[in-house]
């Protein structure tokens, strides 16, 4: 049994390895020009990064979690108050924090494990909110085209955190391109991932994209000259925005592989007691594959009897989280707190073969 099964829930040996040659290449041009910090690989990667999300502007960071803080500065929210949602992996939460902002917490929808959006509504019709950040979790795609009318009418700005959703789209419009500004995470397990940390934001608000640019290096208008306050180094590297390069060419290609991974999973999964959620179409880019069960202690245990790959995405709520619990007593999330409980991850990435999909498939059937 063990040899038809992945060794890790993202092996990443396995995809991306017809594109060594030409990442060995790439990168020795980085190396001989000898420009390695916003240079011209970080000015065409932003620059195909728009086009292929349908935007004005992509300005290349240093991580995902950067992208989100630096967004939150450059749209302005001050100390004000931002909803997310508190299963996430706190990602949004602590750019809110950091930025300076205040964290409100809505629960989530239990079919998905995404923002409950007629909650956020309802927030946002109590007042007093600056932002919200919709993060499309797990590689699905919020449907929030009518939330962001809506919240835009009240002044409410909407970041969307496309970490897990490189390439989906709804409606022919990508993830990041229907709020005011998209924030897009490159570690190497993303659908499109650097060889390290990087990042990006991208954007239709020019004047939104100038400011990201600025606060990215120091807040400088100029070299050296500090404009604005709140920046600080945070630049997409020539090496990680060249690896970029090449590997947006094989988004869609290697989208399309998670999918077919994630299409065999909830066909071939029959046990009652797994909750498998929809499979979508081109709004779904099966990031992470995500199941629920009320008794996951005893299923990772048989997993883990059985050599199956898994993780936990994510086992504490943000306002369970240790460092921020104090600040957040009174908060009820009966949804958020379920999927904490009750989700396990399993393998999922482009290159994983029938065979193995079949094999995790048939030990969470013999569960």
């Amino acid at each position: 049994m063990t040899e038809s099964l992945p060794k890790s829930i993202n092996d990443l040996s396995r995809w991306g390895v017809d594109l060594t040659e030409a990442t060995v290449l790439a990168l020795r041009g980085v190396m001989q020009r000898g420009w390695f910090v916003l240079g011209r690989e970080v000015q065409a990667f932003e620059s195909e990064f728009a086009q292929y999300l349908g935007v004005k502007h992509a300005v290349g960071v240093a991580s995902g979690t950067d992208a989100l803080l630096l967004a939150l500065r450059a749209v302005g929210i001050g100390g004000g108050r931002v909803i997310v949602a508190a299963n996430a992996g706190a990602y949004g939460t602590l750019a809110v924090l950091a930025a300076g902002g205040k964290p409100v917490f809505v629960d989530v929808e239990p079919q998905t494990g995404l923002m409950d959006l007629e909650a956020a509504s309802r927030t946002i019709a109590l007042g007093d909110i600056a932002a919200v950040i919709v993060t499309h979790l797990y590689g699905r795609m919020h449907a929030m085209g009518d939330f962001v009318k809506a919240a835009k009418a009240k002044g409410v700005t909407v970041i969307e955190d496309c970490a897990q959703a490189h390439g989906a789209r709804r409606g022919g419009v990508a993830a990041g391109a229907v709020g005011d500004v998209g924030c897009f995470s490159f570690y190497p397990t993303k659908n499109l991932g650097a060889l390290g940390d990087a990042g990006a934001v991208i954007t239709s608000n020019s004047a939104v994209a100038e400011r990201l640019t600025r606060l990215r290096q120091y807040g400088w208008s100029e070299k050296y000259r500090i404009g604005l306050t709140g920046g600080m180094n945070s630049r997409l590297d020539e090496i990680q925005a060249a690896v970029l390069r090449l590997r947006l060419t094989q988004l869609e290609r290697w989208n399309e592989e998670r999918r077919g991974v994630a299409r065999r999973y909830a066909s071939g999964i029959s046990n009652p007691r797994i909750f498998v959620p929809p499979v979508g179409e081109s709004e779904y880019v099966a990031h992470l594959f995500v199941v629920r069960t009320s008794d996951r202690d005893s299923l990772l245990y048989h997993l883990r009897a059985r050599g199956v790959p898994f993780d936990i995405h994510y086992p504490i709520p943000d306002h369970h989280q240790p460092a921020l619990a104090p600040s957040f007593t009174d908060c009820s999330l009966p949804e958020t707190e379920a999927w904490a409980r009750e989700v396990v991850t399993l393998p999922c990435f482009p290159g994983m073969r029938p065979e193995e999909v079949d094999a995790v498939v048939s030990a969470i059937n013999d569960w």
